[in-house]
């Protein structure tokens, strides 16, 4: 019981379906959600959210899912992020699966990303199995500094080695020091000095432990498969699922997700039990130039289409679920309201992940640019998405946040 001790003297939570709000120790939700408020455009909205003051006791809420831990300031798919994002009251907690050369599950925002969210390249005897080495800078020719070094490259025990670091990387560096030492200013490396990583099992453990909630993303492999000749997308599919089931895990506490619709098609034929909650991730506005969140024509699959297929949740960026209306109004894109019509339910990703937002706010932010130019526009943008989109919930870089929001407005 040890992780669940550092939480102070109180008794095992339980978490409950995502309708209903979680239970447990109060969430610790720091200054920056009030710093927001305080910054927010006077309204209703600021209003409202001043009404909700340090003083209160705040609990952990399924509408607040901790997006890879705490990567605001924490190394993402750690140990200390998943500790972070419980402690703020993340009510479920993802972890990104990847494979390794021995086929064994681990957390990873990307299969070949261990350049720039670990201390890889500083171990020689571990770099010189990356998919490709370390390329320095070269000014003369434009090249950029680049890498790339996957969890499939390493065996299980070799991945364990290693520790996280906050993911960047400097395109500029002639140096595997300053490739590494890259972190935003708006970031910190404060709390990545350790930086454990984790297996997806040692996931399940710890997030059972603390009594949150499940949500494992299937990424997308960047190696052909099968790999190696018999490891085919549906035997990764199934092994996560097994390792719920082998845990001992409901599948109520599970909200497995992925971009590729095949894997959420594969899960509601073959593991109905969790099928029925998988989420499927949307990108088309990254994906497909002729996507446009107002013209339902662009969409593919359309909402019936993925209402047919049997999908239940749908979790698309902030920006696709939002556009600017009269007055400069945050309002409800065409694309969240033909979803709600559908019964679809809707999720959406990453509050917190775009920095300060005083230069409208980046990716995230795109629809609506315009009307973004200060930090307090993230709860801003999240009280549209709760109260005019109705979303389930948000994915945020800092569930402190979104926690926060919750409690305040009575979201579960």
């Amino acid at each position: 019981m040890r992780y669940w001790a550092s939480f102070g003297a109180a008794a095992m939570m339980v978490a409950t379906g995502i309708g209903q709000a979680a239970e447990g120790p109060p969430a610790q939700v720091g200054p920056r959600p009030f710093y927001l408020v305080d910054t927010m455009k006077p309204g209703p909205a600021q209003d409202r959210l001043r009404q909700c003051g340090p003083d209160r006791t705040y609990t952990a809420r399924n509408f607040s899912i901790s997006h890879r831990g705490a990567p605001l300031q924490f190394p993402e798919h750690t140990r200390e992020g998943i500790m972070a994002a419980a402690r703020m009251g993340a009510g479920i907690i993802e972890c990104d699966v990847a494979f390794t050369k021995d086929r064994q599950l681990v957390c990873r925002h990307a299969q070949c990303d261990l350049h720039t969210t670990t201390n890889i390249l500083a171990k020689p005897e571990l770099a010189a199995k990356c998919t490709q080495s370390f390329q320095p800078a070269d000014p003369a020719t434009g090249r950029m500094a680049s890498a790339k070094c996957c969890t499939s490259d390493l065996t299980l025990a070799e991945f364990k080695t290693l520790k996280g670091k906050m993911d960047a990387s400097d395109p500029n560096a002639t140096t595997v020091e300053a490739f590494m030492n890259a972190t935003p200013r708006w970031r910190t490396d404060l709390y990545a000095t350790t930086g454990t990583l984790m297996t997806h099992k040692e996931y399940i453990a710890l997030v059972k432990l603390l009594g949150r909630k499940f949500t494992p993303e299937l990424k997308a492999p960047e190696v052909p498969m099968p790999f190696e000749g018999s490891y085919t997308q549906d035997n990764y599919a199934q092994q996560l699922i097994d390792e719920y089931k082998e845990a001992g895990i409901p599948a109520s506490d599970v909200y497995p997700q992925s971009f590729q619709l095949r894997d959420v098609l594969y899960w509601l034929e073959k593991e109905p039990e969790f099928g029925r909650q998988a989420v499927f991730l949307d990108e088309q506005d990254d994906t497909d130039k002729s996507f446009d969140n107002m013209k339902p024509e662009t969409w593919k699959p359309g909402m019936a289409e993925l209402k047919q297929r049997g999908v239940k949740i749908l979790a698309p960026p902030l920006s696709m679920l939002v556009t600017v209306g009269d007055g400069g109004r945050i309002v409800p894109s065409a694309y969240a309201l033909e979803a709600k019509k559908a019964g679809l339910g809707l999720i959406t990703w990453s509050l917190e992940r775009s920095g300060p937002l005083k230069n409208g706010g980046g990716y995230y932010y795109q629809t609506i640019t315009p009307v973004v130019d200060r930090d307090g526009d993230t709860l801003a943008l999240l009280d549209v998405l709760y109260r005019d989109v109705g979303v389930l919930g948000v994915f945020s870089d800092w569930p402190a946040t979104t926690t926060f929001y919750a409690n305040c407005v009575g979201a579960p």
